[in-house]
């Protein structure tokens, strides 16, 4: 279980967290190159990824309130002092990307843009709070406040960076496959 937990953390870090630059990449090179990249191939590549990820990531919740109910919070963060917070972010990272299976929402770029922020928003959360507690120690120097948005700038630079570099590689891909059934045709 630990090996599958480092696995999916992995996922989540280098692939999740950057679908949101991912997708306004794709939305972007959509805008300003009209059909010419394969973008509703890339999309729907994006759509299963977040669909698939979101059944393996209910599954692995299940079976670890299941089989390790001990270790488990769900309790207490389900009906603690912060309920809101926690079923939204619930919510959005499980029942709303499965809203991708409808025909007349899986093709819609911006329904996707809109889907990975929600399945992400947990992570803004947590980030949003650790900006603003960070504003309001009273304990520290004016220095460590300084670091502290560096790089918190500088790992959202590095985010962004990411998706579009992801974006730039997917368009790739297509692009060589496009390529090399047009060769074999010929």
């Amino acid at each position: 279980m630990e090996k599958f937990d480092e696995i999916l953390k992995i996922i989540d870090l280098n692939l999740i967290t950057s679908l949101v630059p991912l997708l306004f990449a794709i939305i972007l090179i959509e805008s300003i190159f009209k059909n010419r990249f394969k973008t509703k191939q890339v999309l729907n590549l994006v759509r299963w990824i977040i669909i698939s990820y979101t059944i393996v990531s209910i599954i692995h919740y299940l079976i670890r309130i299941i089989v390790f109910s001990e270790e488990s919070a769900f309790l207490n963060r389900a009906t603690g002092p912060y309920w809101w917070a926690y079923w939204l972010m619930f919510i959005s990272a499980t029942i709303l990307p499965l809203t991708l299976f409808y025909k007349k929402l899986m093709a819609k770029a911006f329904y996707l843009l809109f889907i990975a922020i929600f399945i992400n928003i947990g992570m803004y959360f947590e980030r949003f709070v650790i900006i603003v507690t960070s504003f309001h120690r009273d304990y520290s120097t004016d220095n460590e406040l300084f670091d502290l948005s560096v790089y918190l700038i500088i790992g959202y630079l590095m985010l962004i960076l990411q998706g579009f570099i992801l974006a730039i590689i997917l368009l790739g891909i297509f692009e060589l496959i496009e390529r090399r059934k047009q060769i074999k045709e010929v």
